[in-house]
């Protein structure tokens, strides 16, 4: 019944997939979206506009997607800009820690004050950009836009991008941000504030528009695509690869391989290992690696922790060899990617 009433609600969006076939235009398609890395019997069918889980899974699976993820490095290449796909409700900063952060907007997130006054802001444009696109400033006068993307008529995200000025800022504008970073606690060097501070994109109002385009034709392409991911996941993950990720991100600082997370889930080795590579696409020794990358990625926000002490703290034996896994995931080393993130 469940997913009678999904498919009738997607009718539009199916129709629309169909045309692209009849136009000779090429089939959308990620490998990423076929491996039903999900709990539950199609966790994405959710009659009427669904709930908060329901499209934060949806996202995540899209945000995961391998069309997803080149997009997103070809849009923040060519405008130098972050870029995030994200739910509906959010409570998380939506450009921290992303390529092209805004080195102001990083000191900013350093204080939950000014984090929640971001976070305010961030509630405002969620509200106003539910039917279209939409640019809001926050109080340091600086811009982000959100571009809703849906599913059929359920919203269920936004792509937004922004950390921006729209007019070139003055010294008078920066004397007032100053004033407000004071007022929320942040003690930072004045002159490291206005390096930050001046060295924002100032993008003029023919390339927001372009910009705002791009993502428009982008929410389009992904309001399709969610339509696959819905399909598609309707045969869930067997339950032993459930369980066997779940250990997996329990034990991923121990010393695990596949015999014993085989045998933590009741499971020959042989089996285990064919079965994890048919539904998830790669082996378990590049699924453990690349979860403790992305902890690893968190811990590096952190100026305080040596890489060192990273590549330990999430599973690695040797340094050589975290550098080696990070650079090959990545492109780059976890070095590089922290200076790329504090602005250093």
């Amino acid at each position: 019944m469940q997913t009678t009433l999904v498919r009738q609600d997607l009718a539009s969006q199916a129709n629309a997939v169909e045309s692209r076939k009849e136009a000779g235009l090429p089939r959308i398609t990620d490998p990423a979206l076929q491996r039903g890395a999900f709990k539950s019997r199609n966790p994405f069918a959710a009659p009427g506009n669904g709930n908060g889980n329901t499209n934060r899974a949806l996202v995540e699976a899209l945000a995961n997607s391998r069309i997803y993820q080149e997009y997103e490095k070809a849009f923040s290449e060519a405008t130098g800009l972050p870029l995030t796909l994200r739910p509906v409700e959010s409570w998380q900063l939506p450009h921290h820690g992303k390529r092209n952060e805004n080195r102001f907007c990083h000191i900013l997130a350093q204080k939950s004050r000014a984090c929640g006054e971001c976070l305010q802001v961030q509630e405002r444009l969620s509200e106003r950009a539910a039917e279209e696109p939409h640019t809001t400033s926050c109080a340091i006068g600086m811009c982000d836009t959100a571009v809703p993307v849906r599913l059929g008529d359920r919203l269920i995200g936004f792509l937004q991008t922004g950390q921006v000025f729209r007019k070139k800022p003055t010294r008078t504008q920066f004397e007032r941000a100053v004033r407000q970073v004071a007022e929320w606690g942040i003690d930072a060097d004045e002159k490291t504030l206005e390096d930050a501070y001046f060295s924002t994109r100032v993008i003029s109002p023919r390339q927001h528009e372009s910009i705002v385009k791009l993502l428009s034709i982008f929410a389009q392409h992904l309001s399709m695509l969610s339509n696959q991911v819905v399909v598609q996941h309707e045969n869930a993950e067997p339950p032993v690869i459930t369980r066997a990720k779940e250990y997996i991100h329990e034990h991923q600082t121990e010393e695990l391989s596949l015999g014993q997370v085989a045998r933590a889930v009741n499971t020959s080795t042989f089996y285990f290992c064919k079965m994890f590579k048919k539904v998830t696409g790669i082996n378990f020794t590049d699924y453990l690696s690349r979860v403790r990358i992305e902890k690893a990625k968190n811990l590096l926000l952190n100026p305080n922790l040596r890489v060192s002490e990273i590549a330990f703290e999430v599973g690695f034996q040797s340094l050589t060899h975290f550098n080696r896994v990070f650079k090959k995931i990545l492109g780059q080393s976890p070095t590089q990617y922290r200076a790329q993130l504090l602005g250093r």
